[in-house]
């Protein structure tokens, strides 16, 4: 398909409207939307009005076809049909119809929404769609680890969530026809029913598809709704598709089941992320499932072991159907953002069987998801006010990390991850920002287009998901003028660093763990000693605040009494040393805590690394540096430790 959107944008023609594919062991057809159209390479007409791909068809190579963007991002397993005796998958194009109507007891309707569900947040072809769910798949969004599906428990949160998502998206220059798909076991009543209908219409040609319950006001607002039989498990007949299917669909053993599965793969891919380079094999090595087993049984044999009290029903039935493979669900390809430059389109066009020219990545430029204003500060004086921050209900939070490289949960440090990251960071320190305010920021010399920015705002997005209640962690903006912000739950060490010191700086020796706590924070130096030019004065700020927390900790383990230890105290200097290797103050710490040791060979260490940072900075000594070397050099008594 990949292929298909080649040839037709060589054409000049726009990507041909499908509304289903047919997959057996050896053979793909799709169903083109006008049955009159001609068909485009690689398919050629079939007798029964498909599309069929040709055995010896010239294809794109996978590894440079899988760098594209799917065009078809909302097509989705249903069930299967029969061809000629013999089984096959059903897939529709969910991005067609603006509505999908299940009649049925809400135990089957579930069944099927769930199965379907699953395929889309776990196919290498879905990466591109907006999910939500009402109802049902609660453990979807933090057990994923492809595309995210944000779960509401209210139809009417749902709505209005989808409604502000259509929005963004529509006020982007060039809409990207990303498509939105509302999934509930909730039915709709007339109202909402009417609203989301409204939606539909409004947001054309952006398409938006709601998979619910048959209900009163469903069917009447979605009149050219496509309507299947959740109860019925045998072969019934679709209308649109000129075809009869079995649906597919996950009991709620089978449900458990995968979640472990896919809570597992989550879990390896984040931990083999984090290995070093080869350390970690594909998904699919993992998985390894079989492409004509249905994927239920792949999921199940890719958990370590079964949800208990449960038995794999799927994996055993005859006909069981789930086609997403786990191996794409747990490494999805996903697209390289484009920039404005067309020349990064060209890379992706050699191994194409057509002359190369640019070849337009629909559907792999991110929406415009921007943020909802704050009035907060831009210091974190104004982050610690708000306790629930750090603690309580918003402890599980995802985290910023400043004191050292910049990292964020859930951001990957290749790619676009750093920029992403300090993306994030901007947002924590300084909320409220226009856009031409967060481009500047981000590159003074060449600032940023809006359409970078979006994308990077959507990739930290998709990285930071949803929190509990199924809020954005990067909240949307309501209105154009809106400004951007973080949602109050995303945490930050350096604010976790300041908490831990405030008090203790200020009543010492007491809280001495807590500062040699704030300090087990430290990797480096604070944004890894390159900030951008807004996080200059910070990084300084917290340089300085380092330095201070290490000679206070010192101080008082080098003094005599109950808080001595002298290994706390170097472990404290070694740090702050790390972070500013000029602070004399530090040097004096520890002059004075070899005097301590009586450690003659370890003052003339020190002395020598001051003579080489006098050498280095071209800047002599303070006098009281001078002063502390030649009391040491010249008396056996250990000097007293003096208070900061």
């Amino acid at each position: 398909m990949r292929t298909l959107a080649h040839h037709a944008d060589e054409a000049g023609r726009d990507l041909p409207r499908l509304r289903a594919a047919r997959i057996t062991a050896d053979s793909l057809a799709v169903l083109p939307g006008d049955e009159a159209l001609a068909p485009l390479p690689p398919f050629t007409h079939g007798d029964d009005g498909w599309w069929h791909l040709p055995v010896d068809a010239d294809l794109g190579e996978g590894d440079t076809a899988h760098t594209l963007p799917a065009p078809y991002p909302a097509l989705a397993t249903i069930g299967t049909t029969t061809l000629d005796g013999h089984a096959a998958l059903l897939l529709l194009n969910l991005a067609d119809p603006q509505a999908v109507l299940l009649e049925g007891n809400p135990t089957e309707v579930e069944e099927v929404l769930t199965a379907l569900t699953i395929e889309l947040i776990t196919s290498p072809r879905n990466n591109a769609a907006e999910i939500i769910t009402t109802g049902f798949g609660q453990d979807l969004p933090h057990s994923s680890p492809g595309p995210h599906a944000t779960y509401l428990s209210q139809a009417a949160d749902a709505v209005q969530e989808m409604s502000e998502r259509l929005l963004e998206a529509a006020q982007l220059p060039h809409p990207e026809l990303r498509p939105h798909l509302l999934l509930s076991t909730h039915p709709l009543h007339d109202e909402l029913a009417a609203r989301t209908a409204e939606l539909a219409h409004k947001a054309a040609p952006l398409p938006l598809t709601l998979i619910a319950p048959t209900d009163t006001g469903t069917t009447r607002h979605f009149p050219q709704a496509t309507v299947l039989n959740a109860s019925h498990h045998g072969p019934q007949h679709v209308d649109r598709l000129a075809t009869s299917v079995t649906l597919q669909r996950l009991t709620r053993s089978d449900y458990l089941q995968a979640i472990t599965a896919l809570t597992t793969l989550h879990e390896t891919d984040l931990t083999e992320h984090d290995a070093p380079s080869g350390a970690d094999d594909s998904a699919s090595s993992r998985a390894n499932p079989d492409p004509h087993q249905p994927a239920a049984t792949a999921i199940t044999n890719a958990a370590d072991r079964p949800a208990p009290g449960h038995t794999n029903r799927a994996a055993h039935t005859a006909g069981a159907v789930f086609p997403a493979l786990l191996a794409h669900g747990a490494h999805p390809p996903t697209p390289e953002t484009p920039t404005a430059d067309p020349a990064n389109a060209s890379a992706h066009e050699a191994n194409f069987p057509a002359p190369a020219t640019s070849i337009k990545h629909r559907g792999a430029v991110d929406p415009i998801h921007e943020e909802q204003a704050t009035t907060s500060t831009n210091t974190p004086t104004s982050r610690h006010d708000t306790s629930a921050t750090e603690t309580g209900a918003h402890e599980q939070g995802p985290e910023i990390r400043v004191l050292g490289p910049v990292e964020v949960t859930g951001v990957h440090p290749s790619g676009h991850g750093p920029r992403i990251a300090q993306l994030a960071a901007l947002l924590y320190f300084k909320p409220g920002r226009s856009a031409d305010e967060l481009c500047t920021h981000m590159d003074p010399t060449t600032p940023w287009t809006s359409a970078t920015l979006n994308a990077r705002l959507h990739g930290l997005r998709r990285a930071l998901g949803d929190d509990p209640q199924g809020r954005p962690y990067v909240p949307r903006r309501s209105a154009s003028d809106t400004p951007y912000r973080l949602s109050p739950a995303v945490r930050c060490d350096w604010t976790h660093f300041h908490n831990l010191t405030q008090h203790p700086l200020h009543h010492p020796p007491a809280d001495l763990h807590d500062l040699e706590q704030a300090l087990t924070l430290v990797r480096g130096k604070p944004f890894g000693g390159r900030p951008l030019p807004w996080a200059e004065p910070l990084a300084q700020e917290m340089t300085t605040r380092i330095v201070e927390v290490a000679h206070t900790i010192a101080v008082h383990r080098t003094t005599p009494g109950p808080h001595h230890d002298l290994s706390k105290a170097r472990r404290a200097i070694a740090c702050a040393l790390d972070i500013d290797d000029t602070a004399e103050l530090l040097y004096r710490d520890w002059l004075r805590l070899e005097a301590t040791a009586s450690n003659r060979s370890g003052i003339h260490t020190v002395i020598t690394r001051l003579q080489h940072l006098t050498h280095t900075l071209n800047a002599p000594l303070e006098p009281e540096t001078e002063q502390l070397i030649n009391e040491l050099l010249h008396t056996t008594t250990p000097p007293q430790a003096r208070t900061p």
